[in-house]
């Protein structure tokens, strides 16, 4: 909001994150990738992605510029994260810890979000 005039909204003269593509676009770009290499995005979540193999499932989470990567397939984990990074350049932050404001603790009995 503008505090001079009340109704009227600002509008950026760049992209926000410093960002040299408009988010939408590259969120298009990023879809076109995961359709492209065999995920199917949910219909009832948008920004979740799934790719089922034999046995194994993949699941690919998206939200602004943080994604999710997670299966039981872990091959398919490191040839899409490796992909991923030669169209994109991406930046591995390692195991899960923090996600959408839930904390993810790993124990020995499975997985836990507080």
């Amino acid at each position: 909001m503008n505090p001079e005039n009340p109704g009227l909204v600002c509008r950026p003269q760049r992209s926000l994150y410093g960002l040299k593509q408009d988010s939408r676009q590259w969120y298009v770009r990023l879809y076109s990738f995961l359709i492209s290499h065999g995920y199917k995005q949910c219909a009832s979540c948008y920004y979740l992605f799934l790719k089922h193999q034999h046995n194994s499932i993949t699941t690919f989470l998206v939200y602004v510029d943080d994604i999710d990567l997670s299966g039981n397939n872990f091959t398919e984990i490191l040839n899409i994260t490796h992909l991923l990074d030669n169209a994109f350049k991406l930046k591995d932050l390692g195991d899960l810890s923090f996600f959408l404001g839930f904390e993810v603790a790993r124990t020995s009995t499975g997985i836990n979000l507080c």
